[in-house]
């Protein structure tokens, strides 16, 4: 073995080991969450969507004393319903925490994932120097990258002000599962590609769709997170008792309407750049392989994606189809890119195949 192999060898190691060690931290960040949600004040969260109620409506949340004067949320009565199909209610905090204890959590998680993300992403650009190309040449290597920059993408949010720390549980669990699932079933050591792969188009190409994806998917935990606040909501309104579990996490979150906001201009937002990946594929396909458009499984379902994705913006344009209808066709489309990702690579024979598993 030549000196360089041995340093690409070398360098692959610590990758493993830095992937390893991004897991641990995000195990640490998912016990956090968990601590601020079990932990944070119903009876804070209560006088916060209290505070947020409009002021020019009569019916207010209706509140109880409890004894030493303290005041609690017996429950979050709806205001309005417009014709859409939105409520008009105050949004919950944005994150699970409502009290001092709670939110001390909530900033221990956020910075263990931030510590975690770093870690992560130190594993992906080292094993981009072990293999001296793009770091997502295999389905391990996309998924790694793709936990990254969904981390990412949240971190940035928040960054940006975003109050959207009620997303970090089901990421940090959702990122756990991806890496447990790369290193476990996924795993490729490091080696060069089929010469097919040896274009630019990979650094293109495959990027948009990695970044495509992981911004879907915030889309996709917001619309879930959407549809069960809307039938919590419904409850309420209809006079119905939720459950105590129900209450001390559904009412934490932001009202269906701005959960179904945020999912809306998420997804329109990155829809196009969805739409220059599968163009960008096409054109790398015509210098590969002396086609644009086989009707190879990957290439038909990038394209189902893509129209799924189109049947969605329409839906939400369209006033009979708001709201859960809407939000259906919203959670197929991203149903879409996961077996396109996950069913095609592994179990559909197709000229994508060489990525191996």
């Amino acid at each position: 073995m030549n000196l360089a192999a041995a340093t690409n060898a070398s360098l692959a190691e610590m990758s493993n080991v830095l992937i390893y060690s991004s897991m641990a931290v995000y195990t640490l960040a998912f016990l956090a969450h968990i601590a601020e949600w079990v932990f944070g004040s119903r009876s804070k969260v209560g006088r916060t969507a209290a505070a947020l109620t409009p002021s020019r409506t009569a019916a207010a949340p209706q509140v109880a004393a409890q004894a030493g004067g303290t005041a609690v949320l017996d429950r979050p009565k709806v205001v309005t319903r417009s014709a859409a199909g939105s409520r008009d209610v105050p949004d919950g905090p944005g994150a699970a925490a409502g009290d001092v204890q709670g939110d001390l959590y909530g900033r221990i998680a956020v910075s263990l994932t931030t510590l975690a993300f770093l870690v992560e992403a130190a594993g992906v650009v080292t094993r981009a120097v072990a293999v001296q190309r793009a770091p997502w040449g295999n389905m391990y290597e996309f998924s790694t990258t793709f936990s990254t920059v969904a981390v990412g993408a949240y971190l940035g949010f928040l960054l940006a002000k975003k109050d959207i720390r009620w997303m970090g549980l089901p990421l940090v669990t959702t990122v756990l599962l991806d890496l447990g699932i790369a290193t476990t079933w996924l795993y490729t050591d490091s080696d060069q590609l089929v010469p097919a792969l040896h274009s630019y188009w990979l650094w293109i190409h495959v990027s948009t769709a990695i970044f495509c994806g992981a911004v879907f998917y915030l889309g996709a935990v917001a619309t879930l997170l959407y549809l069960f606040r809307d039938s919590y909501e419904s409850k309420l309104a209809g006079g119905g008792s939720p459950g105590g579990f129900a209450r001390s996490v559904l009412e934490r979150l932001p009202a269906a309407a701005s959960l179904d906001k945020f999912a809306y201009r998420i997804n329109a937002a990155i829809f196009p750049l969805w739409t220059f990946t599968i163009v960008a594929g096409a054109i790398w396909a015509g210098d590969a392989w002396g086609r644009y458009w086989g009707w190879d499984a990957k290439e038909v379902w990038s394209f189902i994606t893509w129209v799924a994705y189109a049947a969605y913006l329409h839906a939400r344009a369209t006033a009979g189809w708001k709201g859960r209808k809407a939000a259906y066709i919203a959670l197929i489309a991203f149903g879409c890119f996961l077996f396109n990702y996950y069913g095609v690579n592994i179990f559909v024979t197709s000229k994508h195949s060489y990525a191996g598993v």
